[in-house]
């Protein structure tokens, strides 16, 4: 389906790309701030989109567009693996430069993004994501109701972080099962990358598992964390290359280039960053190398399955147990790439287009 492009401001020499299979992009200027905004909707036909507001610094308004493009594709396949009845969706919000905005000026930001959630009208569904807040969910919440993931205190499901970590803590136990014939994590070490949301409890989790941990992220004050968990320390460039069994990269995503690819030491790739190759044939290049790539849509989608919870009335243990089932499909995934002789990454494709030709066949019946 080609993109839809409603765009309430023009933006000279801003296009809408050919071919995308998108079936909507909003750009839109925010009338309060003149803060510019985007909503990608890759997919609904297994339900409404959801996905996270990414609030970042962009150099143009073009590169804010091609991740918002990248990350919904990537909601579409995450969304359909985990077996959920939702579709692909993004937002970004373009921030000005200088700090993030803060105090009257956040608000009216907030403000101006929940206009565009309710322009919407249902379509796409918002949660946290980098650089927003449950907190900013909360503020969204009291001008759209098409919000998920304020704190607990309000009636949401709070900092999804944690359900991710267990998500990706129960996707490398499918991997290590895999290479070293037990799931176990006692004596595995692991390198993760980046300390934020999603990296910290993670770390917190492995250590309780009984793993050696690297840790690493462009704030050095995350040494605080290295050392309170008797962990290793190393800057990102050699974290990434270092000698582990597992590298976690949890920071942002495009990490795993073909230069990278051929300079890690690790055995297993597993983290909770989005979008974490280049392109798609790095995965290639990981295989020929006998590196196994957990695909990060399957391994990352813990958040996703507990803020997916608030639509049908929320439950922490059934969200728990939700991420804990991660490890049962990548199991699956990992299974069938060995099997056919395929990349995880192309088994993982193809069980999310699955379900989702399915459903479009019952559709159209």
């Amino acid at each position: 389906m080609a993109v839809g492009a409603l765009i309430s401001d023009p933006h000279p020499g801003v296009e809408v790309p050919d071919g995308s299979e998108h079936e909507l992009l909003l750009v839109r200027r925010g009338m309060r701030t003149g803060i510019q905004m985007i909503v990608a909707v890759h997919s609904t036909v297994l339900g409404p989109a959801l996905g996270g507001c990414r609030m970042w610094h962009y150099a143009t308004l073009r590169d804010a567009i091609d991740d918002a493009l990248r990350l919904s594709s990537a909601m579409t396949l995450k969304a359909a693996a985990a077996r959920l009845p939702l579709g692909g969706g993004k937002s970004v919000v373009r921030l000005p430069d200088g700090p993030q905005p803060s105090g009257a000026l956040r608000r009216a930001m907030l403000q101006d993004f929940a206009d565009a959630l309710n322009l919407l009208d249902g379509l796409y569904i918002t949660a946290e994501d980098v650089g927003s807040t449950p907190e900013d969910m909360a503020v969204l919440s009291s001008h759209s109701s098409f919000v998920v993931g304020s704190p607990a205190r309000r009636g949401g499901s709070g900092d999804p972080g944690d359900f991710t970590a267990a998500g990706v803590q129960a996707a490398m136990k499918a991997c290590c099962a895999r290479r070293y014939g037990t799931a176990k994590l006692a004596g595995r070490s692991v390198a993760i990358v980046g300390l934020g949301h999603v990296g910290e409890p993670l770390a917190r989790r492995l250590v309780k598992d009984g793993a050696s941990l690297l840790l690493s992220d462009i704030d050095p004050a995350r040494l605080t964390l290295a050392n309170e968990l008797g962990a290793s320390w190393l800057d990102p460039e050699d974290a990434l290359r270092a000698e582990v069994d597992v590298l976690a990269p949890c920071a942002l995503g495009g990490v795993l280039d073909d230069v990278l690819a051929e300079e890690l030491g690790c055995q297993i790739v597993c983290g909770s960053a989005n979008n974490q190759l280049a392109r798609d044939e790095v995965a290639d290049r990981l295989a020929a190398r006998g590196i196994m790539y957990a695909p990060d849509f399957i391994v990352n989608s813990g958040g996703l399955i507990n803020v997916s919870l608030e639509l049908t009335g929320y439950d922490r243990a059934l969200a728990q147990r939700r991420a804990d089932e991660i490890e049962g499909v990548l199991e699956q995934v990992l299974l069938h790439a060995e099997q056919t002789s395929v990349t995880p990454l192309a088994a993982a494709v193809e069980l999310a287009n699955g379900r989702l030709a399915a459903a479009e066949r019952s559709t159209a019946a």
